[in-house]
């Protein structure tokens, strides 16, 4: 009997993007079922409640029925085996993040040899967009609306 292939997508996702959204449908056709884990970074003071931006992005994949919400603490390598995942869904979107992804992924794999990560390359139309620079503008009062694949 073939084990289900279960995914965890983790991040702070404040906010969500259509850069993340496009990494999480293109995940849901490789895997059983894929869990966005919105994790607690302890060095980042967040911007949007994990709560609300948990029920936004739940609205966003309301129609598909393989991908779950779920918010966390603690170490994602935790997380993953707490829930049975055996992969993690990271996005890339230039060689800095492959550097960053890649020492989280070794560390993930120390704490947990049987942890898989994937990387998917970001849609080129989607690799200038950054939860950082949708904060900043949102904070200064632009329309961040071309963004996300909600509204807020």
């Amino acid at each position: 009997m073939q084990m289900k292939k279960i995914a965890i997508f983790p991040g702070s996702f404040d906010p969500f993007t259509k850069g993340h959204y496009d990494i999480v449908n293109r995940a849901s056709k490789l895997f059983d079922e894929l869990i966005i884990g919105i994790g607690t970074n302890s060095s980042k003071q967040r911007y949007f409640e994990s709560a609300f931006m948990a029920s936004k992005i739940e609205e966003a994949f309301k129609d598909n029925s393989k991908i779950k919400v779920k918010i966390y603490e603690g170490l994602t390598a935790e997380f993953a085996r707490a829930l049975g995942a055996r992969y993690l869904v990271r996005g890339l979107r230039n060689t800095t993040d492959f550097e960053y992804e890649n020492t989280i992924s070794q560390a993930n794999k120390y704490q947990w040899d049987e942890l898989e990560t994937v990387f998917l390359i970001t849609d080129p139309s989607l690799a200038f967009i950054s939860s950082s620079i949708v904060r900043e503008l949102h904070k200064f009062g632009v329309d961040v609306s071309n963004f996300l694949p909600y509204r807020i």
